[in-house]
């Protein structure tokens, strides 16, 4: 699998934490969340809770984080990467699934208070993404 950012540390602890993340392309442009405090620019998506099925994560994420309900789900690939999750006080070692779907309908505000969902020109948001991961799926299914 391949990985991006920063190597392991040899010697330190890692949790493995599974996730769901989505390209969300509507007419040249992508679905994308900006969270607090950064702002920091990600895929929509998140932590696949335990015996949970990874696309109900996805809807359940893409919502939580956007507002949106999305339709026709792909899979489109995986990474991993290494790195400190503050809100959980833990260093993980993120497997982050990416799936490209259709932004059907937007519903609300985003739950989430600290989440924002914003549009951005494909383009754009490769060179703005925080994770060169979902940098590099972007870049790969969508250009």
């Amino acid at each position: 699998m391949m990985r991006f950012g920063t190597p392991p540390k040899a010697g330190r602890r890692y949790k493995i934490r599974p996730g769901a993340y989505a390209i969300l392309p509507k007419s040249g442009r992508l679905l994308l969340t900006e969270q607090a405090p950064g702002p920091e620019l990600q895929l929509p998506g998140g932590g696949i809770d335990p015996g949970e099925h990874p696309i109900a994560a996805l809807h359940r994420e893409v919502f939580e984080e956007t507002g949106w309900r999305i339709g026709r789900v792909t899979r489109l690939g995986a990474y991993r990467r290494f790195t400190y999750m503050p809100e959980y006080d833990l260093w993980a070692e993120k497997l982050c699934t990416i799936f490209c779907a259709a932004p059907i309908v937007r519903l609300d505000d985003p739950p989430e208070a600290d989440h924002t969902a914003v549009w951005h020109a494909t383009h754009d948001a490769i060179s703005q993404l925080e994770n060169e991961g979902d940098a590099f799926f972007v870049r790969k299914f969508c250009l």
